[in-house]
């Protein structure tokens, strides 16, 4: 809740376009206490809200570079709470506290009034949708080439945060190709098609964006939601999904951004609805798997045409083609589960969905569970302490095992896992909590930053996959360092510096020097045409 043309410059504080993992659930949740006084009825909160809220949050509270903060998105959110956040900010994001601007009995009128309904509820409809659509199409006759001369596999797409911006990087020279403006607060990750001439944007209210990588343009636009929290491509190309906090619904697009289907993130029964917190292509299973951030689903939806039909309810024998099936093609499949998934990242053989829940309303506790999509059944917890970002973990070989790791929200360290029996084999040290890691398959070592310790944010680790022990570290005194890539090739890593006046640093992979530096204003996250597409191990996909 901050204006941020008044004061990013003042408070320059952390932002992730790339991976937002706690957007829409801003505030933790607390345990309950008395009820608060009632707000004195001479402070107006909706001009306060206007004042200092809505430049982030949106005029209708709908959410833009902020989330939503509207009664469903907080409804899980305990008062005391969000007054806190509120007075004190909140770390790792650009909420700054408002305790030195406002009085507690403002901060609690705000509090109070970003609990109540929007009048008129915010809606948008397929119509909506339809009717938001921008097409620029190429000149017939356009050359199918690209306009610069660099290997397309290697270019790099750079988000700037600061001042929503895009950068494309040649990923052998170092050097930017072009620099273009782009929607508002770009997040969840670029998804580009397999041929690498196409990458699709979407921003957090709800834009996404197809840009020719090739002719250096837009040709598509389409808002999909309110509130959106990423967007994934089919393996073929032909299929878009953005995944939507408001309203609660999943649009998928064809290949030029037309709305195809709308789905409503609900129950079978329609009784409860939910964000849709995470969508991501899976490749090998020709399908979108999606996760629900309020409901006890995991969702497959495949857009295979000769998809398996699909039998919601109970069927005595599915072999038996019992019961009354739907099309396998473009339906959702549900796979039960006993907690709602937070964010989710695939195994190599994109067997299981590995995903983080939020801390459960019993203990308080957050977990990470094991869900194979054949079976379509849970099949492990995984031992993970703390909040884990699986959204950012890694897989590799170790010894005569594969194994999981993964940044630990809760505390400095990366928890790794042996995916055979799902137990831990180390926990490793890190200065800090961090958000990210990062590998490729030509390099021995495994990378990870601390951004989210306000202590050992300037600091990366860098970790030896074959004794999992931390070998050397690369700082930044005083600055945020974060989110790492590789080249094509392995052989070079790129990391930010999340400052307005930021960097792209170019590190050696083997000997961890600089070779390059980029100036960029708050580079929150990069990424590689060819890792993304080739799924390369270390890369998030």
């Amino acid at each position: 809740m901050l204006k941020m043309h008044n004061i990013l410059q003042k408070y320059p504080t952390i932002i992730s376009a790339a991976c937002f993992f706690f957007a829409s659930n801003v505030f933790a949740q607390t345990p309950p206490t008395a009820p608060t006084a009632p707000t004195p009825p001479s402070i107006n909160a909706a001009a306060l809200y206007q004042q200092h809220c809505a430049s982030c949050h949106g005029e209708q509270r709908t959410g833009l570079m902020g989330p939503a903060l509207l009664p469903e998105s907080l409804e899980r959110t305990r008062a005391p709470e969000v007054l806190r956040v509120i007075k004190e900010g909140r770390q790792a994001t650009q909420m700054m506290g408002f305790g030195d601007l406002l009085s507690g009995a403002e901060i609690q009128a705000l509090a109070d009034w970003i609990r109540t309904p929007v009048v008129p509820a915010p809606r948008w409809t397929a119509a909506d949708i339809t009717a938001s659509r921008i097409a620029t199409p190429l000149p017939a006759g356009t050359p199918n080439t690209p306009l610069w001369q660099a290997d397309p596999m290697n270019l790099f797409v750079v988000v700037e945060g600061g001042d929503h911006h895009i950068s494309l990087l040649d990923g052998d020279k170092f050097e930017v190709i072009k620099r273009f403006p782009s929607r508002f607060a770009l997040h969840g990750g670029p998804k580009f098609t397999q041929d690498g001439r196409y990458v699709f944007f979407g921003s957090r209210d709800g834009w996404i964006t197809k840009y020719d990588l090739y002719r250096l343009q837009v040709v598509a636009e389409v808002r999909a939601g309110l509130n959106m929290r990423n967007v994934a491509v089919s393996a073929d190309g032909q299929w878009v999904m953005a995944a939507n906090y408001l309203p609660h619904t999943l649009a998928l697009f064809d290949a030029d951004l037309n709305l195809v289907k709308t789905y409503d993130a609900a129950t079978q029964d329609g009784t409860s609805s939910s964000r849709a917190s995470a969508v991501y292509d899976a490749t090998p299973r020709n399908s979108f798997v999606v996760a629900l951030k309020d409901i006890p689903e995991i969702w497959e939806i495949s857009y295979d045409k000769n998809a398996e039909p699909i039998y919601d309810g109970l069927v005595h024998d599915y072999k038996m083609k019992e019961g009354i099936s739907k099309p396998g093609f473009l339906n959702v499949r549900r796979t039960p589960l006993t907690e709602p998934l937070d964010d989710f990242f695939f195994d190599q053989s994109y067997q299981h969905a590995l995903g983080a829940t939020r801390p459960r309303k019993g203990d308080g506790k957050p977990s990470a569970q094991v869900v194979n999509l054949n079976a379509r059944v849970k099949v492990a917890d995984l031992p993970i302490a703390g909040m884990p970002h699986l959204g950012s973990g890694i897989t590799f070989a170790y010894k005569d095992t594969t194994v999981l790791a993964s940044p630990n929200l809760g505390g400095g360290a990366i928890d790794v896992i042996d995916m055979k029996n799902w137990q831990t084999v180390r926990t490793i040290p890190t200065p800090g909590a961090g958000f990210f890691m990062r590998s490729h398959e030509n390099t021995p070592y495994a990378w990870t930053d601390s951004m989210m310790s306000p202590t050992a944010k300037d600091t990366l680790t860098i970790i030896d996959k074959r004794t999992l022990e931390p070998v050397a570290q690369v700082r930044e005194p005083g600055k945020t360092l974060a989110h790492i890539e590789f080249t094509k090739d392995g052989r070079y890593a790129l990391a930010s510096v999340w400052e307005m006046d930021g960097a792209i640093i170019v590190l050696d992979a083997r000997s961890f020097k600089e070779v390059k530096r980029l100036p960029m204003v708050k580079p929150v996250g990069k990424y590689n045409v060819w890792n993304k597409i080739s799924r390369s191990e270390g890369t998030s996909h």
